[in-house]
């Protein structure tokens, strides 16, 4: 077939088209994140750590110079009721 033919005429079988955000189950549009990420100007438009999707999406990805979130285990910040009572 030529590649102007009638849209669907190379698939055999009958089958829909199914998203990549679909077959991901995210919301956001994934092909248009998939093409910023490819342009290389995704630091200009998206905070993927903060964003609970984009991070599901991109867990494994790691981004050159992307920096990292700040974060400290709540296990290692001070006791609240320590510094109440020396003070008393």
């Amino acid at each position: 077939m030529a590649k102007g033919s009638a849209p669907g005429a190379g698939r055999k079988g009958g089958k829909k088209a199914v998203s990549r955000s679909a077959k991901t189950g995210l919301q956001f549009p994934v092909g248009r994140i998939a093409r910023y990420l490819k342009k290389g100007k995704y630091a200009e438009r998206l905070a993927i750590r903060n964003d609970e999707e984009l991070s599901k999406l991109l867990g494994t990805v790691t981004i050159a110079a992307g920096g990292v979130l700040p974060n400290i285990h709540s296990v290692l910040l001070p006791k609240k009721g320590k510094k109440a009572e020396a003070s008393e």
